[in-house]
């Protein structure tokens, strides 16, 4: 996922592979953000994408997730665009140290330090670009109900406190480390419902993620996904400040700096 990697840390083999993939990341979005700034103009040119700035840091990261990092075009790489910082960061952390699995993201990851991973996540969270219309799921009216009682109401029968309570009446998180959840892919969500649920995604402890995916039935997770993404993105879409919610249960993330 990045740019700056030590030739020290990686193999030959290894090292051509992730110049490749960088090659092609530059030539495809020439118009990626210099560092810290606003996006380049129509016509930049890839050797303007010099190895010291943040767009050559970034190339990999928006060949897969987007210019700007503002979604992939599959379904199911997310946005990172505008998500907290330190969600990002932690998120960076979490597959460099392989709590989450996804095994090109760990790849890219490896032997990166933390503060340079923590000035990419900076980055992506300053960008702030349009959300497109949601697609409606192909799903009855019945499953898009159950997932919205699921997101707005919960169940307090089986101890599920509703989406809302810890990413915010608008779903669009909360400071500083939960994520919204409305402009993602439905796939993606369903899929990282499924790996917290499986033990293939994990967050620092207490994981409150993990105990409330292991309360949701397969047809909670689809419903959920289903009516998450179907959902139109309201601006301004931002997460509410930090201390603004009671969280339902302790979440480490939101400790965890």
């Amino acid at each position: 996922m990045l740019a700056l990697i030590s030739i020290r840390s990686v193999s030959l083999p290894r090292f051509r592979a992730i110049f490749r993939v960088l090659a092609a990341a530059a030539v495809v979005f020439t118009t990626s953000v210099a560092e810290a700034q606003p996006a380049a103009p129509d016509g930049l040119r890839p050797d303007t994408l010099r190895p010291d700035t943040m767009a050559a840091r970034v190339a990999a990261c928006t060949a897969c997730h987007g210019a700007q990092g503002r979604a992939g075009t599959d379904g199911y790489y997310p946005r990172l665009a505008g998500k907290p910082q330190d969600y990002l960061y932690h998120q960076l952390l979490n597959f460099r140290d392989e709590r989450r699995q996804y095994r090109p993201m760990s790849h890219l990851l490896v032997g990166l330090p933390d503060d340079y991973l923590r000035e990419m996540a900076q980055y992506f969270s300053q960008q702030h670009v349009p959300y497109p219309p949601p697609t409606r799921a192909d799903v009855s009216s019945a499953t898009l109900e159950a997932g919205r009682v699921l997101a707005l109401q919960g169940d307090a029968a089986r101890g599920l406190p509703a989406c809302t309570s810890c990413h915010g009446a608008a779903l669009g998180g909360l400071m500083p480390a939960i994520p919204g959840l409305l402009g993602l892919p439905r796939d993606y969500i369903g899929s990282q419902i499924g790996s917290w649920k499986n033990g293939l995604r994990r967050a620092a402890a207490p994981d409150c993620m993990a105990d409330i995916a292991q309360k949701l039935t397969p047809t909670d997770i689809g419903a959920l996904a289903a009516w998450l993404s179907s959902q139109p993105v309201i601006e301004p879409y931002v997460p509410d400040a930090a201390g603004s919610l009671t969280l339902p249960a302790q979440c480490g993330s939101q400790a965890q700096r």
